[in-house]
């Protein structure tokens, strides 16, 4: 099923307004990718299978007291193998999820080389990351400082607005909070371009 998806990554432009942004989810196998998207569509927990390609769903969130966004969100599977088809997905991004599994802290080193790796890349310089540090619900759980550290995330490009948060994908604590600090990074990326485009004309 692999190398066909990279054709159906994602190439639309989004609706004008920023109601409609793109975010690509992304992290190491079973790190609970699929499980958060799930939370947050159906508001429950779904106990799912490994992704195998990708998941999209559209999910709308209320960011601040009266404002609704739909978030337009792929979901991409974890498994080294599908690791090289991340930038396909993340090529046009508003914005990048990546998921860690808080209780794993030998896997941590892991996801660090590939969330170094994948925002270093040409296309994706500069689009924020939300790091969200799941499974936060377990006792033997790193604390988001914790995870945030062991992940450099302070090493991320000076231009990557980023934010580490914690969550369940069990209880749904935390990816509320997330999201709308990922939808402020997206807007506040959005108005730096368009200043800078201003000021060049």
């Amino acid at each position: 099923m692999g190398n066909q998806l990279t054709d159906m990554a994602p190439s639309t432009p989004f609706l004008p307004g920023f109601q409609c942004v793109h975010v690509v989810v992304i992290g190491l196998d079973s790190a609970g990718k699929t499980s958060l998207l799930y939370r947050l569509k159906l508001k429950e927990f779904v106990k799912t299978i490994p992704t195998k390609g990708f998941n999209t769903e559209k999910i709308r969130v209320c960011v601040g007291a009266s404002r609704a966004v739909t978030f337009q969100v792929w979901d991409v599977g974890g498994q080294e193998k599908l690791r090289p088809l991340w930038k396909s997905y993340t090529r046009r991004t508003d914005g990048i999820v990546f998921v860690v599994d808080s209780t794993e802290q030998e896997r941590v080193e892991e996801a660090k080389v590939e969330l170094h790796k994948i925002t270093r890349t040409s296309e994706n310089q500069g689009v924020p990351v939300l790091v969200l540090a799941n499974k936060q619900d377990l006792d033997s759980a790193l604390s988001v400082g914790e995870v945030e550290k062991l992940l450099s995330a302070h090493e991320l490009s000076t231009y990557t607005l980023h934010h580490a948060q914690g969550c369940s994908a069990v209880d749904g604590r935390g990816l509320q909070a997330g999201l709308e600090k990922l939808y402020e990074m997206i807007l506040k990326r959005k108005k730096a371009a368009r200043h800078g485009r201003s000021r060049r004309r």
